[in-house]
């Protein structure tokens, strides 16, 4: 295949890509000895292994070819950096030195056990990690008159965004943390964070996405492997200070021979003292600060200026926050319970729609918000809807996708013009439902939606409900109960000794308009977002 023909295909398989697979395109993953430094042939000269993150591996090979040595050689490996960090805890040979592209990986290769690996060490390139945006969107957002910011591109409401796998890639740990800064401001956080982490989870890897975290690094090798860019091909990189770059630390890995440590000392005085600063610029790197050394003239969609880069938290925050991205990721296994008694086909002033309408409506949105390979039941309750039974099934158990097919079933629900709101019966059904169906590996959840207490005067007391949901729940297989009161009818105390049995959280939503809001920020605190 010709030159411009191999151009073409390119570009039409590279938009867009996830940082991942930028990566790939890197050639990275692979055993290559790239450099040796100078011996003095005389004697029988120590091999010295460093393993690099294939994306500065370039830099510390040239850099390595300057050091002058006695008696050592040097070999640069291009070594992924979670591939060493699990070897390194193994039983597989070890380098004399390791330079990851961040020192998370340090903190994994502590928590699978690696001995003589230190937990820090000192910063010998830099990379911000971005959103790396496709050109059209950029563009639609007002680029190139200025600069793009996170707050900017996510506001936008045409993007499709994805991630790469923050407990593998430090990309996406520094990612999770900035997303938590740019909700900072919003009314409800733990809300507005929610739904931007269902935005980036929402899309498996192959999807078409236009908005990705990635390295500055691997935007501008990106941008650079294209040979022509003006049909969307290229990305754009939007900044933010809160997002913790990449840091590239150079560590000895006990078990050096003298002479092996004397050349390593050699290797790592000469990253440290500045003199390598062109090979680090030429790998498409910043300098350890992160000062620009020459983006300007290599690609004007990337910022020239020095980015003052927030550092990675104590790991105990980082835990939190790779938590709270596996309950927000994970699929689920849902019961929805929607209050259909009379009192939901009160008006909602302003709107146009009654109670149970506006309802409705957030359960339907709130299926945007599940994993694909989520499943969910809907059901609705009163007194009496089915027989002698106060609920019945609107949608049985079903993946996200089947059910969106079928929301006309959804929005065709009415309310029971004199029905009460046999709550108690129904929470108590449904809940030993869910716990009878329980999958592991999933968010098994019961979510009731309701704008009154309970009115049934035949069924369950209150306190016989919390001791029986008391008895039925199992800290090794939980199934939270979420209590959404909805209008200012709803009884707050009513719906937090509901829930507190089952280990769930009550919220509110006086105004019903806002309940999409209120489900989002329920989600997102059971989930760990909170």
């Amino acid at each position: 295949m010709g030159r411009h023909s191999t151009a073409r295909t390119r570009r039409r398989v590279l938009v867009p890509l996830l940082a991942f697979a930028l990566a790939a395109v890197l050639g990275a993953a692979t055993w290559v000895t790239v450099a040796m430094a100078r011996s003095v042939p005389e004697c029988d000269p120590a091999k010295v292994v460093v393993a690099a993150s294939p994306d500065v591996a370039p830099a510390i090979a040239e850099a390595a070819r300057d050091v002058e040595l006695d008696c050592a050689t040097i070999d640069v490996q291009s070594r992924e950096s979670l591939q060493m960090a699990e070897e390194l805890s193994g039983d597989a040979s070890r380098p004399q030195a390791w330079i990851p592209s961040s020192t998370l990986f340090l903190r994994r290769a502590h928590q699978l056990g690696a001995a003589g690996v230190p937990e820090s060490g000192p910063s010998v390139a830099n990379s911000p990690v971005v959103l790396a945006v496709t050109e059209p969107v950029a563009k639609g957002l007002g680029w190139p008159y200025k600069p793009l910011t996170w707050l900017d591109v996510l506001r936008g409401d045409k993007i499709v965004a994805g991630m790469p796998d923050p407990a593998r890639d430090p990309v996406g740990v520094s990612a999770l943390l900035a997303l938590r800064d740019v909700v900072k401001g919003a009314s409800d956080p733990a809300a507005a964070y929610v739904a931007l982490l269902r935005k980036f989870s929402a899309n498996t890897y192959d999807a078409p996405l236009t908005v990705f975290p990635a390295s500055e690094n691997a935007v501008l090798r990106h941008n650079s492997d294209l040979s022509a860019k003006p049909d969307g091909g290229a990305l754009v990189a939007a900044y933010t200070p809160a997002s913790p770059s990449l840091d590239y630390p150079f560590v000895e890995i006990a078990g050096a021979t003298p002479r092996q440590g004397s050349a390593v000392a050699e290797l790592k005085r000469a990253l440290l003292n500045g003199s390598s600063a062109a090979a680090i610029a030429r790998a498409g790197l910043r300098a350890p600060g992160g000062q620009a050394l020459r983006l300007a003239e290599t690609d004007q969609r990337l910022s020239v200026q020095g980015q003052r880069s927030a550092e990675f938290p104590a790991a105990a925050e980082v835990d939190k926050a790779l938590s709270q991205w596996a309950g927000v990721s994970a699929s689920a296994r849902v019961q929805v319970l929607i209050d259909v008694s009379g009192s939901m086909s009160a008006p909602v002033p302003g709107t146009g729609k009654s109670r149970l309408q506006v309802t409705l409506e957030a359960a339907e949105n709130a299926l945007h918000l599940f994993k694909p390979t989520s499943q969910v039941r809907f059901l609705a309750f009163a007194t009496k809807v089915d027989g002698e039974r106060d609920y019945r099934e609107i949608l049985p158990m079903a993946p996200v996708g089947q059910q969106l097919a079928a929301v006309g079933k959804l929005r065709a629900v009415r309310a029971v013009p004199d029905g009460q709101t046999g709550l108690y019966d129904s929470v108590l059904d449904i809940y030993r439902l869910a716990r009878k169906e329980w999958e592991p590996g999933k968010l098994n959840l019961v979510i009731v939606m309701t704008d009154g207490r309970n009115t049934d005067p035949g069924g369950i007391s209150r306190e016989n409900l919390v001791a029986e949901l008391g008895k039925l729940r199992d800290q090794r297989r939980p199934v939270p109960l979420i209590g959404i009161g909805i209008g200012p009818d709803a009884d707050e105390a009513e719906l937090d000794q509901l829930v507190a049995p089952a280990g769930g959280q009550a919220f509110l939503s006086r105004d019903p308009a806002k309940i999409s809001e209120v489900f989002y920020g329920a989600l997102g605190r059971i989930a760990g977002a909170g």
